[in-house]
């Protein structure tokens, strides 16, 4: 064999090694998160999240995705009424006197109280659900409850202990 055909050869099959690698590295899945094969906690819906820090029964989970209905309800009709208020308030802006200005961003803060009050509700009678065994399981949950409502996230879940 000539050492042309040779490194033809060689070239050829380093050419397929090269291209077999890249495939490799451009189909495979990514690799799972640190720490086991679930998404980080920030990502799973807090719905599951409680779920499984509280070991709900299939009895205490109808009864939960209730109280999550309830919630929704009560959260989007009170963020309508913040995007009301608000549209009203920078129609304000038209006007040379702002007139009621101060009256919509007073508005603006009790809807604002309103949400965080339903929130603490929702968590109440979730601790209601939970069994005697469950409460220090639910007691361990609520130092990371403000998580849960962080700014710029959608309502997220907290780290796991």
């Amino acid at each position: 064999m000539s050492k042309i055909k040779l490194l033809t050869v060689a070239v050829i099959g380093l050419l397929i090694i090269n291209l077999g690698m890249v495939a490799f590295l451009f189909f495979r899945k990514p690799p799972p998160p640190p720490g086991g094969n679930k998404p980080p906690l920030e990502k799973q819906e807090p719905k599951y999240v409680i779920i499984d820090r509280l070991h709900f029964s299939k009895e205490q989970v109808a009864k939960y995705e209730a109280l999550i209905q309830e919630h929704q309800s009560a959260i989007k009709k009170k963020r309508d009424e913040i995007k009301t208020a608000k549209d009203n308030l920078y129609r304000t802006l038209a006007d040379e006197n702002f007139a009621g200005k101060d009256s919509l961003i007073e508005q603006l803060a009790i809807l604002q109280k309103q949400i965080e009050q339903v929130h603490y509700d929702h968590f109440a009678a979730i601790r209601k659900l939970c069994t005697p065994d469950q409460v220090s399981d639910f007691n361990k949950l609520t130092n990371d409850l403000a998580r849960f409502f962080a700014p710029g996230k959608k309502e997220g879940p907290p780290s796991k202990d």
